[in-house]
């Protein structure tokens, strides 16, 4: 089933990592795209990234140029069309996937499912022949389905590690904790709400009865913020009225959860992010829904994991 669960420690719980190594090879699938371009910057700037591979269908070099020019260690290297794939993962650390069609006015992301589906399948081929081991943060939408697709990609290649698949909805929790914040003229930073259920629409279940530090709301303002919450992707592609979804807040959360892994392959310990990740918790849906497929396949279930 597809669902959000808690879980401790992602990635320390899971030893990731058996040195103290503090340098990284990290490569972007997407790197010309709206969400790739300032996460390629973003973790351009990351002193535990010594590598960038940057890779789209087109325009990578230019990117890669660009952000070479900025004034920190990380090497970056751009890599254009589907013949060099290959070339772009090899022997990465960790693979972050925002590319794929963004979702345009009306388009929910079933409709996404399509369009995207063959991107994720062949960016997973690729990472399973030259970066086994890479951990993968999925980001193109709909979530709720590229993860599926990835890890049964990497399944029949004989390559699928279910501890270093994940589905990137950390936007979910940064969204909550600012608007919950702006309710109650609280700082960001200091408000931390747990997010369960998928990543669509009324599948996204925040936990406002949990947050940290406690807050109250009553009963009509409690459902408008669930609401919002769950709709905020919506909101922003209203907002920009056809010109794009959300990009610049999916870079931040993305840059985020990609240095929560690298964290975790340096060895900090207690490193928590929330994910979209295989579960055992719950038992196996029976809806005909398409991002239920590879949980048929495979029996096994999915959910968020910290």
């Amino acid at each position: 089933m597809f669902s959000r669960i808690v879980r401790p420690s992602l990635v320390a719980a899971r030893n990731f990592s058996t040195t103290k190594q503090n340098n990284f090879k990290v490569a972007v699938c997407g790197a010309s795209g709206g969400i790739g371009q300032p996460l390629s910057l973003l973790l351009k700037i990351n002193p535990l990234v010594s590598e960038l591979s940057l890779y789209d269908i087109v325009h990578t070099p230019g990117v890669a140029a660009d952000l070479s020019h900025i004034e920190t260690a990380a090497k970056v290297k751009g890599f254009n069309g589907a013949e060099n794939i290959k070339d772009a993962l090899r022997n990465a650390d960790v693979i972050i996937i925002p590319a794929g069609v963004p979702r345009k006015p009306g388009m929910t992301r079933d409709d996404l499912f399509n369009m995207n589906a063959g991107i994720v399948k062949a960016l997973a081929e690729a990472a399973a022949e030259v970066a086994p081991n890479a951990l993968i943060g999925i980001i193109t939408n709909p979530v709720n389905s590229a993860v599926p697709i990835a890890c049964e990609v990497l399944k029949k290649a004989g390559k699928l590690d279910p501890k270093r698949v994940f589905g990137v909805s950390t936007l979910d929790a940064v969204r909550a904790n600012t608007f919950v914040a702006e309710a109650k003229g609280l700082n960001p930073k200091d408000v931390n709400v747990t997010v369960i259920g998928g990543h669509s629409g009324i599948t996204i279940i925040p936990l406002l009865s949990r947050v940290t530090p406690a807050v109250t709301f009553p009963e009509d303002q409690l459902k408008a913020l669930t609401v919002r919450i769950q709709e905020a992707g919506t909101e922003v592609v209203k907002a920009k009225a056809g010109a794009g979804s959300a990009t610049l807040s999916m870079a931040f959360a993305g840059a985020r959860f990609a240095n929560s892994l690298l964290r975790g392959l340096k060895g900090e310990p207690n490193v928590i992010e929330p994910s979209y990740v295989i579960s055992d918790v719950t038992e196996a849906p029976t809806s005909p829904h398409p991002s239920c497929w590879a949980r048929k396949a495979s029996r096994r279930t999915w959910g968020w994991a910290n």
